[in-house]
């Protein structure tokens, strides 16, 4: 091993701290991208069912984010979309969003500025 100088010292402590303190970052991170889309998900849900997850007005759409029976299973749940629970049905829109963006839901969409 040779010796350090002051400038591969200084290098190293700034690498450790990087690394030290990036895991406390990350949960900010993450939180942030989290919250902006459970917002996004809320007004999406007051947009299509005034936030009522088990609703079924005799559309052919149901629950909070007024899902059809055929993207429903596509989605590779079972049942209907209102007899499922609060977790199931946020689930299954952010497993959408993630495949199809706010497209499912044009008009809410639209109307609430998501992009």
């Amino acid at each position: 091993m040779g010796s350090t100088t002051p400038a591969r010292a200084l290098a190293r402590a700034s690498v450790v701290a990087v690394v030290a303190f990036a895991p406390a970052l990350l949960p900010i991170a993450a939180g942030a991208n989290s919250d902006t889309l459970s917002k996004q998900m809320y007004r999406l849900r007051v947009c299509e069912s005034s936030d009522r997850y088990h609703i079924n007005t005799g559309n052919g759409y149901y629950g909070a984010y007024q899902f059809n029976s055929s993207t429903w299973h596509g989605l590779g749940y079972r049942g209907r979309p209102d007899r499922a629970t609060k977790n199931t049905q946020d689930a299954a829109t952010v497993k959408l969003h993630d495949r199809r963006g706010w497209e499912p839901w044009p008009s809410c969409a639209r109307k609430e500025h998501l992009h």
